[in-house]
């Protein structure tokens, strides 16, 4: 998520643990809820894709929580809340605030390894975009109403509408994978697993992709009062023998494919657009289409030793935007309702 959404549900988990000073109790909490996110410091000047496997690793786990939490503590405690509170009292708040980071991780779709060291799986249980101001906006006005009014039951007004928000999120993703799967019939495919990511900023228009007879298939689904579809595009899955036929088995470009591929949960494909670059599937600005929002770029002069790029693609120019908006309103002309409520 989103540091301020990391923040605000940090200090109103920490408030609900106060009897008194809520600013300062909140502020702690906030601290922490956002402090696992440092480690998208570690990174390296020489292996571009470093950062994909430490981001939500170590500092994410389940385990670390008390941990993280300490490192929290004997940092704030010094700095501000040693003239109002214990290091008992601090160590608590702390603990509440950062606990929250790593579950809130696991409900999007980017993939949180809670269970580390004993399992790399990422985590994720898609039910929230990772920005989403309606999630965000409320608990942040809860949070200071709680401070204002020294009343913590409005910080326990926030929780409730995080944990319904989150249940909310649940029950539409449910609803497009279940939409999904009729498409996938539809077209005369038996999908084993089909899968329903938010799209940026809401929990009404979601991106759904499945894999058959070597390709993915995407497309768009809002699932409002009624279930509209717009059809995406099929992208044939990554075949290395295929696609790369040149690539050194023995190279590091070669390692990090298959670094990048644990990483995407297997959802890779070349690219139609740029040369060399493999994408992953799962992530697109259009919900309806797999052009992907990051990538790894294999170069034909590579070294045995070097290692592969890393590549970003975030530009919405302005028709897509528009068509973006009018998915997410139900306006755009290329919706198909569907009756499979």
């Amino acid at each position: 998520m989103d540091p301020l959404s990391q923040g605000v549900l940090g200090g109103v988990a920490a408030q609900t643990g106060a009897r008194g000073n809520l600013a300062l109790v909140g502020g702690l909490g906030m601290l922490s809820g956002m402090s696992a996110d440092l480690d998208v410091f570690i990174r390296s000047d020489t292996d571009p894709i470093l950062f994909l496997e430490y981001h939500r690793q170590f500092t994410h786990s389940l385990i670390f929580v008390p941990f993280g939490a300490l490192i929290c503590t004997l940092l704030l405690y010094w700095l501000f809340a040693r003239r109002w509170l214990n290091f008992g009292q601090t160590y608590l708040y702390c603990f509440l605030g950062y606990a929250t980071h790593a579950l809130l991780d696991a409900c999007t779709s980017y993939g949180t390894q809670l269970f580390w060291p004993f399992s790399t799986q990422r985590v994720a249980w898609n039910n929230i975009s990772i920005i989403d101001p309606l999630f965000t906006l409320p608990i942040l006005l809860y949070a200071i109403l709680a401070a204002w009014r020294t009343n913590v039951r409005w910080s326990y007004v926030a929780l409730l509408w995080a944990t319904l928000y989150l249940g909310f999120g649940l029950f539409q993703r449910d609803r497009a994978e279940n939409a999904a799967v009729e498409i996938a019939a539809s077209r005369g495919h038996a999908p084993e697993v089909v899968e329903a990511k938010p799209s940026f900023g809401n929990t009404l228009l979601w991106k759904t992709i499945y894999e058959h007879n070597g390709n993915y298939y995407v497309d768009a689904i809002r699932v409002g009062l009624a279930t509209e579809v717009y059809l995406g595009e099929a992208i044939p899955k990554l075949d290395l023998q295929r696609d790369f036929p040149l690539l050194n088995k023995d190279s590091q470009q070669a390692r990090d494919v298959e670094r990048f591929r644990w990483f995407s949960a297997g959802y890779l494909a070349k690219s139609t657009k740029t040369e060399n670059l493999i994408i992953d599937m799962r992530y697109s600005m259009l919900p309806n289409r797999g052009d992907g929002l990051w990538g790894i770029l294999l170069s034909p002069d590579a070294t045995a030793e070097q290692h592969a790029g890393y590549m970003m693609m975030r530009d919405l120019d302005r028709a897509s935007r528009s068509t973006f908006v009018e998915m997410l309103l139900g306006q755009s002309a290329g919706g198909i309702d569907k009756a499979f409520n």
